[in-house]
Formats: C-alpha cells, sequence, structure tokens
C-alpha cells in the first residue's frame, strides 16, 4: 500500500466526519501508519453537504487531499451523484441502500447495505449508522485491522456509550463482509 484514500460523504448531521477522524485515529495510532483526515461541510448545521476525506500510507503524505476515492462512502443520493466520477477504476463505491437509489455507472464495484436500518433496527440507535458506516469502509478497504478500528472507536466515546458505538461497528463490519464477499464472487 503507497497510498490509499478514503471519502466518507453525505449530510451533516450523519457523524460522517466523526468516521473518518476514527479511521484515521486506528490507521495512525494504532497501526503506526501515516494518516491525515480532512473535513468539509455547508453553511447548514444539520442536513447541508458533508464530508471527510482520509488519506493513509505506509510513507509520508505529501499532499493531504483525496484525488481518486479507492472507497467512497455516499450516505445520501447527492453525495453519490457529486462524487461518484471520482471513485478510481477497480475502486468500491458504498452506499446506504435505503438512500441512494440511483447509482451511476463507472469502473468501480458497488456494495448497497442498509446503514441507517441496521442502526436502527440491529443496534437500536439511529445516531450510531455513522459506526456501522464505519465497521462497513473497515471491511471494504481492509486498510486497517477489524481490531485496531474497534480499539479506536472504544476510544473515541465516553463509557456510556461504547458498548453501543462497539456494537454499531461490529453489525456494518459484519454485514459489508458478507455483501461484499458476494459481490466479488
Amino acid at each position: 500500500m503507497s497510498r490509499y484514500e478514503l471519502r466518507f460523504s453525505g449530510a451533516g448531521g450523519q457523524g460522517l466526519i466523526t468516521a473518518g477522524i476514527i479511521m484515521a485515529k486506528a490507521a495512525s495510532i494504532y497501526e503506526g501508519k501515516q494518516a491525515v483526515q480532512s473535513q468539509s461541510y455547508g453553511p447548514e448545521a444539520r442536513g447541508g453537504a458533508a464530508k471527510s476525506e482520509v488519506i493513509i500510507s505506509e510513507d509520508a503524505i505529501d499532499y493531504p487531499k483525496v484525488t481518486k476515492c479507492d472507497v467512497l462512502l455516499a450516505m445520501t443520493q447527492k453525495a453519490c451523484d457529486k462524487y461518484c466520477a471520482d471513485i478510481k477504476a477497480g475502486g468500491v463505491l458504498l452506499v446506504d441502500s435505503n438512500l441512494v437509489s440511483t447509482i451511476p455507472q463507472g469502473a468501480f464495484r458497488t456494495v448497497s447495505l442498509p446503514m441507517l436500518k441496521i442502526a436502527k433496527v440491529d443496534v437500536g440507535r439511529v445516531i450510531t449508522a455513522n459506526m456501522v458506516a464505519l465497521g462497513a469502509m473497515v471491511a471494504i478497504s481492509g486498510v486497517v485491522s477489524r481490531e485496531n478500528a474497534e480499539e479506536a472507536v472504544v476510544s473515541s466515546f465516553p463509557e456510556p456509550f461504547t458498548a453501543i458505538n462497539r456494537k454499531a461497528f461490529n453489525h456494518g463490519f459484519e454485514r459489508a463482509r458478507e455483501v461484499f464477499a458476494a459481490a466479488i464472487q
């Protein structure tokens, strides 16, 4: 791995910036890799466009912005439409199947998971959809280990919230692993 680029995109309030920060933390603190995280969001506190970019490398990172995504997470149709052109050939588009209905054509694979539904039904808290998405990103990318990412999740929340976020992360990881394995066969 020389440079691995991830983008978490969707709407403000979905926790995508937090998910990106935790991914970078897993890579840098728990795996000893080079990592940089950047973020942008619209002027609206909630509901406007939001994205978090994470670059992970074994070598020094000389440019801190995503140029071509290895994995793009799109949690809204608008984000999917806006950023799909940024996926590198052979990359992966990860979408919430209940929030993104139209998948643009491209030289990438698509993994659709009902992340918001998993958070609501399987985990019991819709607010944990970002951790479901993070688990899915870890499973699909393989750029950090499950154990180190889970440790980063646990260390990022105060004690009353660690168990629910760990549960959400693991549900996302398992579901994505199942769907991704089926998609590449």
